[in-house]
């Protein structure tokens, strides 16, 4: 085959003979990192299975959609009004950890390290973007910790300017408040190596840095 034949044929799109599969595997390729062939092998997985397991799947997504709803004190994702986080009368109450999305509480509550509550902000300052404070979580947030006797403000926010402007905002609109202030280290991480660590991340492990007979403890 010829480089142009060759040029041709991977730049022609996909050829159904159906497009009830088309328009399903179309549907598919817009979620997240999900191609047009990855898209395809999904669908076709479907149409090998059982009917009443593909209508069990297709109803289990539709009731989520449909009935999920957003914890009205910390705006995780819940099936009631309150998430069975914020319900958990064994967390700590008076803590509370700050993150961008849904995806960061699931990712810390993966580590089974934490034990407090969250606030979800919903994003992150980024006038580039057009997102300011009003289109975020903050004021609630700032609702709850003058209604709640809140004692630490952790904020595990993205190492990044956008991150850091929302901490100061944040930190700025608490003034007075006798809440203590917090944010998850930042260093260099175990097995990285020093030469290609950025210079933000390098000059904020000198700043966080601990005893040698500490680190050695926690290995």
């Amino acid at each position: 085959m010829h480089y142009s034949q060759f040029t041709i044929h991977y730049l022609c799109p996909m050829q159904f003979s159906s497009s009830l599969l088309e328009n399903v595997v179309s549907e598919f390729a817009k979620l997240p990192g999900i191609g047009k062939k990855t898209a395809l092998r999904l669908v076709l997985h479907l149409l090998k299975q059982d009917v009443k397991e593909v209508s069990h799947f297709t109803e289990v997504i539709a009731k989520m959609r449909s009935e999920i709803k957003f914890c009205h004190r910390c705006f995780n994702v819940a099936d009631g009004d309150i998430c069975s986080i914020c319900a958990n009368s064994m967390r700590r109450q008076d803590i509370i950890c700050v993150v961008e999305n849904i995806r960061d509480v699931i990712a810390i509550e993966s580590t089974q390290q934490y034990n407090g509550t969250y606030h979800v902000l919903g994003g992150i300052i980024s006038p580039l973007d057009g997102i300011g404070p009003d289109q975020l979580n903050i004021e609630p947030l700032i609702n709850r910790i003058e209604k709640e006797k809140t004692t630490e403000l952790i904020f595990a926010l993205n190492p990044n300017i956008q991150g850091d402007t929302t901490i100061y905002y944040v930190q700025k609109k608490l003034q007075g408040q006798t809440v203590r202030i917090t944010t998850i280290a930042r260093g260099i991480a175990f097995g990285g190596e020093l030469e290609y660590a950025d210079e933000m991340t390098l000059g904020r492990s000198l700043q966080n840095r601990l005893p040698v007979e500490s680190y050695v403890s926690r290995r």
